[in-house]
């Protein structure tokens, strides 16, 4: 059985836990080749995502509901988040590794993404929305308290369209681990 302290030796060494489904939620350890990331300080938000953060619409809110955040992630046709995942990933959030952007409106969450700090980077899992822009919002709000914070590195694990908007770049594992022992 996964546990906590075996995620944070993972993350350490550039491989993360993943549940497959086909496989009655197996857990594997990945490596990407090529890793998805995003350095803050080159994090980029168009005007209108400015401007909509600006408009204080949405709570926005660190750890309220870490669980409910994870289970929102997991809400899709095929997820590697399982009960096991849920469970290792609230452990570290109580142990002061786990975080969770929340997004809330009208007592409801409805985006947010999570995943785990470590030294000078934090390690993305999953984000979500319920309302348009959500899970942009949560991931600036990310992105701002990782400035804030002296953050420097955030693992996307693999890179998609959705976060080259935003900068995101690939590098090859190799580089990856330097940067990585470099910030850890």
């Amino acid at each position: 059985m996964l546990n906590a302290h075996q995620v944070l030796h993972g993350y350490s060494n550039g491989i993360f836990p993943m549940a497959e489904p086909e496989e009655d939620n197996a857990i594997y350890w990945y490596e990407p080749q090529l890793r998805g990331i995003i350095i803050p300080s080159e994090f980029i938000c168009n005007k209108n995502l400015r401007r909509e953060c600006r408009k204080g619409l949405f709570q926005l809110v660190i750890n309220k509901d870490f669980e409910g955040t994870m289970r929102a992630c997991a809400q899709r046709e095929e997820t590697w988040i399982s009960e096991e995942i849920i469970e290792v990933y609230c452990g570290l959030k109580d142990m002061g590794y786990g975080f969770s952007f929340e997004v809330w409106s009208d007592n409801e969450m409805v985006g947010g993404l999570y995943g785990v700090a470590m030294g000078k980077v934090f390690f993305g899992e999953s984000m979500f929305h319920k309302v348009t822009n959500a899970s942009k919002i949560a991931l600036v709000f990310l992105v701002e308290w990782m400035k804030a914070n002296q953050m420097e590195l955030l693992d996307c694990q693999f890179i998609t369209e959705h976060l080259k908007q935003f900068g995101a770049k690939e590098i090859p594992q190799s580089e990856f681990l330097i940067m990585l022992n470099k910030l850890l």
